[in-house]
Formats: C-alpha cells, structure tokens, sequence
C-alpha cells in the first residue's frame, strides 16, 4: 500500500524558520499585534476646541469723555494674563472643579473603553493630574494672545461638557482675581483718603470750637473795626479838645458849655481806654479757656486764629489732592478689570481625532525597525570582537 506524503510537517518546519527569523519576531510580529490594538481595540477619542482672549474693560465705552482720556481704551492684555489662565486650566483646582462638577473620573475610568487609553479606577490625585494634563491641551498664539482649549473624551457630548466648563472656570477666575485686585487697590486709596478726610473735619472743628469760646466770627474782621473805632474816637477827641480851647479862650472853666465840653471828652477818653484794653487784653470770663487761651488779646487772638486758618487751608489742599487721587484709583481700578472673551464656542465634534491610527502604526513601524537595526549591529559588533 502507497503512503501518502505528510506535508504538515514540512509546512509547520518552514513556519518556525520564519519567526525563528530575527526580523519577523522582533518587528514584524509586534508590529501586527500593535495594528491589531490600534484597528480594533484602542478606544476613539473625540477633541472638543474652543478659542478665548482675556480683555480689559474698555474705559471709553462707559465713561464721559474727561475721564476716558484718562482711563485710555480696552485692549487684549499681555502675555502675564493668558500665561495665567493657562496654569490655571493646568491646575489641581480646576481639577477638583471638574471632577466635583462632572465626575471625570467616572467618564474616564469606564471599563467601556481600552485597557491602554482608560483611567485606572482609583487613580491618586498625582495620576489624576497627570492624566488630565494629557487629555487637555491649552495653546497660546504669541501674535494674538487667543487662547485655544482642547479636551479629547471618550464620547463628543462630554467632551464638549468639559471644555464649556472649563472656558466658565476660566473666566469666572479671571473676574475674580481682577476684581479682588481692583478691591484692594482701592480701598487702600480709600482708606488714606479718610485720614486726610478726618485730619480737616478735625481742623474745622477746632477752628469752629476757638471761635465759639472767644465769641468771634473772624477775630481779623473784628479786630479791623476795634482799630477803626479808637481810630474814630481819637478823631472824635481831638475835636473835642479844640472845641474846648476854643471855648475856654471866651469863657471860664465853670461855665456850662466849658463844663460840659470836658464832661463829654473825659467820656471820650474814657471810652478810647477801653476800645485799647480791648485790643491789648481779653475781656470776660476766662475760667473756661484753655491755659493758652487765657488773657489774650486781640492781636494774640488773631495770630492764634491765623494758625487754625493755615491748618485748614492746608488740610483743604490734601482733601483736593487726595480726592483727585481716589478718582484717578477709580478709573485705574474699573480698567484692571478683566474678563474673557469667548472667540470660538466649544465645539461638537462628529469625527474621533484620536487615535491617529496609520501614524501611530507608521511610526511604531519605523522606531521599532530602527532599533532593530542598532541591535543586529551591536550584536555583529560584539560578535567580531570575539573572534
């Protein structure tokens, strides 16, 4: 009986003469097997995108036109501004936000998608971090200052989620930053404002005191008419005294007109005593007073007076100036406030960006097929010193 060739044996031999072979087990199986992952294994992933540029406010819109010379026009703000709302996109607190407002965790962790591209289940916040890092990616354009957001999910609509909420985290920390600065600049500014505010209502209330216990509305004025009264009885007493040569020259001293006519100097003079004393010495009760107050006179009083008034004069100027100043931090406050500005909303996307499969196999391909090639020459290279 014939036996029939067994040709199983020949075909199972020249099988393993192939993987026996260094080039298909070192780079050509694994580059099949990692196809096989990228084709039908790795999980899609879809890039939602949203663009956005933090401004100042723009002054001119909103003040009158003094003021907005002043204040200037609204503007993008520098690259200080978009660096900052880069890192914080990049940090822990957005983190936290996202994760207590979308439960990313959940989203990303899902036993739905590859075991390569998924979140481990109970990651460390580290990890979390890390991996959040990767699937969220924040470009800065150095020309125009916009800011492009990109997030990668595992499904369009959270993908979408996640880049809305980050564009209103973003926005709602810039406003609060801005206006938390704006706050302390002006309030410091304020609260200088009113020592200057209480120093005059302090001087005017010692000026107002002075004048009320010295009974003056304005010792200048007052003292003006008490000279002009000795100045009007001095007049009135040189008169008098001619009157009564005159009248002594036909007459004698008792009679009537001549005694009369003395009678009406010596009450002249007398009166002229007291407008001096009041002019050299205080009148009245002086119990009340202050030790530097008592007995003064007229002209003491009007120095006194005078140094009150250089002290609100004074204490007006600095109110002027400091109002002007708290104006000014007005203005300069309102335009340090910034906001963000959305340029592209976030986007739906219908196509998975990710993985980018024939490149990823191409470049698996070539890096593998490189270093399989450094091998063999380390080996020969090894393999000739040895002879």
């Amino acid at each position: 009986m014939e036996q029939t060739p067994n040709t199983d044996a020949p075909q199972s031999n020249q099988f393993a003469v192939i993987f026996k072979r260094p080039l298909v087990s070192f780079v050509l199986v694994p580059l099949l097997v990692f196809a096989f992952y990228q084709a039908f294994m790795a999980s899609d992933r879809f890039v939602s995108h949203a663009k956005i540029i933090v401004k100042e406010q723009d002054s001119a819109a909103t003040l009158d036109s003094s003021l907005a010379l002043l204040s200037g026009f609204g503007v993008s703000t520098g690259s200080s501004d978009t660096d900052l709302v880069r890192s914080y996109i990049y940090s822990n607190d957005m983190l936290v936000h996202l994760d207590e407002k979308l439960d990313i965790v959940a989203h990303y962790a899902s036993s739905d998608y590859d075991i390569f591209s998924r979140l481990d289940s109970e990651p460390s916040r580290e990890d979390l971090l890390s991996y959040y890092e990767d699937y969220v990616s924040v470009v800065i354009d150095d020309k125009s200052q916009v800011i492009e957001v990109s997030v990668q999910a595992f499904e369009p609509e959270f993908a979408q989620l996640m880049t809305q909420t980050i564009v209103e985290r973003a926005e709602w920390f810039i406003n609060e930053i801005s206006r938390d600065l704006a706050k302390k600049q002006l309030e410091f500014v304020q609260r200088e404002h009113q020592v200057v505010d209480d120093r005059l209502s302090d001087i005017k209330a010692k000026l107002l005191a002075f004048q009320s216990r010295h009974n003056l509305l304005d010792p200048q004025v007052e003292g003006m008419a008490f000279q002009q009264i000795a100045y009007t009885l001095e007049a009135e007493i040189a008169a008098k005294r001619t009157q009564l040569r005159l009248l002594r020259s036909s007459m004698s001293d008792t009679a009537p007109m001549v005694i009369q006519a003395k009678s009406e100097l010596e009450s002249l003079e007398d009166q002229l005593q007291s407008e001096r004393a009041r002019l050299t010495q205080q009148g009245g009760s002086t119990a009340a007073l202050p030790d530097d107050e008592k007995n003064l006179g007229i002209g003491e009083l009007l120095a006194k007076f005078g140094e009150y008034k250089i002290d609100l004069e004074l204490a007006l100027q600095a109110y002027a100036s400091s109002q002007v100043s708290l104006e000014k931090s007005r203005i300069e406050a309102y335009r340090q406030i910034k906001y963000l500005v959305t340029v592209e909303s976030p986007t739906l996307p219908e196509e998975a960006e990710h993985p980018e499969r024939i490149y990823n196999i191409s470049l698996f391909f070539v890096v593998n097929l490189l270093l399989f090639g450094v091998a063999r020459i380390l080996i020969a290279t090894v393999k000739e010193l040895r002879r």
